[in-house]
Formats: structure tokens, sequence, C-alpha cells
């Protein structure tokens, strides 16, 4: 069987201020974005990777969500406690230099992890935590 990760979806809470972030801070190129109902699904990805994807989306636009339960869902994604993504790049230093001076907010800056990867950790507009490893 030939399988490959396409796209991943994250939460976002406001799409312009998400869609800034992932365009203007990560970097990533924006590949479709579609509004239906007052809600809006963003995709985005890494410039020369177009078979995979980021797709922003409300946690509204879930099927079978109450309000009470999207706002729950948006409470603990705040807290970045429960969606998120792994990246990889060569220079997880400069990288993380990088996002720092586009103003990410940080949650960990690089470090050599006890199981063999030196990441870091930021934290996007809704919440989601992106932690970047270094590419072996």
């Amino acid at each position: 069987m030939d399988i490959t990760i396409n796209a991943t979806f994250l939460p976002h809470v406001d799409p312009d201020v998400s869609l800034a972030f992932y365009r203007d801070v990560l970097g990533f190129e924006v590949r479709n974005d579609v509004g239906y109902e007052g809600m809006r699904w963003i995709t985005v990805g890494p410039a020369g990777q177009p078979d995979t994807a980021i797709v922003l989306h409300s946690p509204a636009s879930i099927p079978g969500l109450t309000p009470e339960e999207v706002a729950t869902l948006e409470g603990i994604v705040a807290k970045g406690a429960y969606f998120g993504v792994n990246l990889a790049v060569p220079d997880v230093d400069a990288a993380f230099e990088r996002l720092v001076a586009r103003g990410a907010d940080v949650v960990q800056e690089p470090m050599d992890q006890h199981y063999g990867t030196r990441d870091c950790a930021v934290r996007d507009p809704a919440g989601n935590e992106l932690r970047i490893q270094q590419r072996a």
C-alpha cells in the first residue's frame, strides 16, 4: 500500500490572523481560501511541496458540535493542549530566530531532546503548537 499524508487540519479562531501567521511569519504559500455559510477553510503549505498542506478551519465547521462544545474546543486549543503539527527544517536555530524576528509566540527555544532530536516550539494565533525539529 502506498499512502502519503496530504493534508492535516488545524483550527483557527480568526481566519485573517491565522492566514497572516502561516503566510507572513512561517512563510507558507496560500493554496486555497474558501468560504461557505460564514465559515472559512484556508489551505497553506510549504513552497515547493504541493503535496503537503495544512487546512485551517473553524472548530464550528466540525459537524455535530454544539456552540458550547465549539467554545470548549476553542478554549482547549488556545492553551496549545489539543492540536498541533510537527515541522522539520535544515537548521532549527536559524528557523527559530526567523520566527522570533517575525513575532512568533515562543513555547520552547531550540534544545537537544533526550530522544535525539533538536527542536523548538511556537504557537500559532489560535494556540496550536508547532514543533519544529532539525531535519536529520
